[in-house]
């Protein structure tokens, strides 16, 4: 962070300064939620949890260099005392990203927010200092810690932004202001809560209304919902995508034998050709995505095209591959999963196992409401058409929706499983897999299916595979 002192971050944030025998002492280091990251120089914000208080860790935090407590009640070491902790971590990002002269740009979406986030931030790094958002830490509280990593040689400041409802985003752009706001596209991620696409193109767009009339908001050309929201900004419109129209667009688009996208970048200002290191076809409107944003901002599409060429997943457990000594390939992308994302998963790991056998391990979508059966059917029915080997449906009752959506599909769904949980997942599979096999594993995040591909990347170490 910026370096601040006590007493300023005390009257940023509305707060009384409690057992600090020198207010003019500065915080240096990072903003943290978790004792475990604090360093010397840090701000330790103590957060009250369903199962840990931060405040039960003041003397902790403060011993291992934190210079202070964001704390709702003083624990007899150095704190600035506030009502509500969230509250005031918002307003110091406010204050700190003000004093900034880095440009922000802001991201969401319903699907591959943060893939997208990863490559514009290693696309972007190839011209000035930047920082991320860390993994998907892109809420109420993850945004601002975020932003107050910056210091004053920051220059490109890219923030993801998540949504449960109208006004989330709304409140996140209030609070860290972007230049630059990009949206994906609208699919049917949380439709269960809230209530239709409709309402999701409502809160996604609630990015590009706040941009200044100077700003620019990067669209998708080829979703009709995200494309509409040209309407709702009065910043410059720059649109990505495959169609015609779009401003950066991919042409010749193919996938590698390895399954890994490549295709002609076209930007305003030339031409290059991309060939990713990632897998599946839809990282090329990702791509297209992070390059519309770095040609906004500056960037060639010959460096754009290298960059996106050398990029790689910096976010776990998406789209994480890993080949066993055996010749058994591990694909995790078992870090969250909706209907939009569980296609393409399915469809990379088509393209992946051209001439191998297959192993689709899905789990539970949650938070799709009424459309939660139908969703599940579509997509045990998807992975009969795209000739995936074996389906590994794992838990309740979705997971026996995806099943039988196999099964009603054809007679390939007499290949297809459900199991309990994900021990009888592992069991299965280190009892059938071959070497050559190529297992995806994806699930929602609460269902925790990245134990699975974790002990069968484990299981390769130790050469555990079938005779077969």
């Amino acid at each position: 962070m910026i370096a601040l002192s006590l007493a300023e971050i005390a009257a940023v944030v509305g707060g009384q300064t409690h057992d600090i025998p020198d207010p003019s002492v500065q915080v240096t280091g990072p903003v943290v939620r978790d004792s475990r990251e604090v360093v010397p120089g840090s701000l330790f914000a103590a957060f009250v949890g369903e199962r840990v208080d931060g405040h039960d860790y003041a003397s902790q935090v403060v011993e291992a260099g934190a210079v202070a407590v964001l704390a709702s009640r003083p624990v007899g070491v150095p704190a600035i005392v506030v009502e509500d902790v969230q509250t005031a971590l918002g307003a110091l990002a406010r204050h700190v990203v003000r004093r900034l002269g880095a440009t922000l740009v802001a991201l969401t979406g319903s699907a591959g927010k943060t893939s997208t986030k990863d490559l514009i931030a290693q696309v972007l790094q190839r011209a000035a200092p930047t920082i991320y958002t860390p993994g998907s830490l892109n809420n109420e509280i993850g945004l601002p810690l975020t932003a107050l990593s910056a210091t004053e040689e920051t220059k490109f400041l890219v923030l993801e932004m998540g949504a449960r409802g109208i006004g989330h985003i709304r409140y996140l752009t209030e609070l860290t202001p972007p230049k630059v706001g990009l949206v994906l596209n609208v699919g049917t991620a949380h439709i269960g809560e809230f209530g239709g696409r409709e309402q999701i193109a409502q809160a996604k767009g609630e990015l590009v209304e706040s941009l200044p009339e100077d700003g620019t908001a990067v669209l998708n050309a080829d979703d009709p919902l995200v494309r509409a929201m040209a309407s709702r900004t009065k910043a410059k419109v720059v649109l990505f995508g495959e169609s015609a129209e779009a401003d950066v667009r991919a042409e010749n688009v193919r996938l590698t034998d390895s399954g890994q996208p490549a295709f002609s970048l076209h930007t305003p200002s030339g031409a290059s050709d991309v060939t990713m290191r990632l897998y599946g076809e839809h990282h090329v409107s990702n791509a297209l995505a992070a390059a519309a944003v770095a040609h906004e901002l500056g960037m060639s599409a010959a460096e754009i095209a290298t960059a996106l060429s050398e990029a790689g997943s910096l976010s776990r457990w998406r789209m994480e591959v890993t080949e066993r000594p055996d010749g058994v390939t591990i694909v995790n992308d078992a870090y969250n999963a909706n209907p939009e994302s569980m296609r393409a998963a399915l469809r990379a790991l088509a393209a992946m196992g051209k001439g191998r056998r297959t192993w689709a391990v899905l789990g539970k979508m949650a938070e799709l409401g009424d459309e939660a059966l139908a969703e599940h059917d579509a997509v045990g029915r998807l992975a009969v058409r795209l000739n995936v080997s074996k389906l590994v449906a794992v838990g309740g009752i979705e997971a026996s929706w995806l099943q039988l959506g196999a099964y009603n599909e054809g007679s390939w769904g007499e290949e297809s499983v459900h199991v309990s949980d994900a021990q009888a997942a592992i069991d299965l599979l280190r009892s059938e897999l071959r070497p050559g096999d190529v297992v995806l594993v994806k699930a929602s995040r609460s269902v925790g299916l990245e134990s699975v591909a974790q002990a069968l990347v484990e299981s390769g170490a130790e050469g555990e595979v079938a005779d077969r």
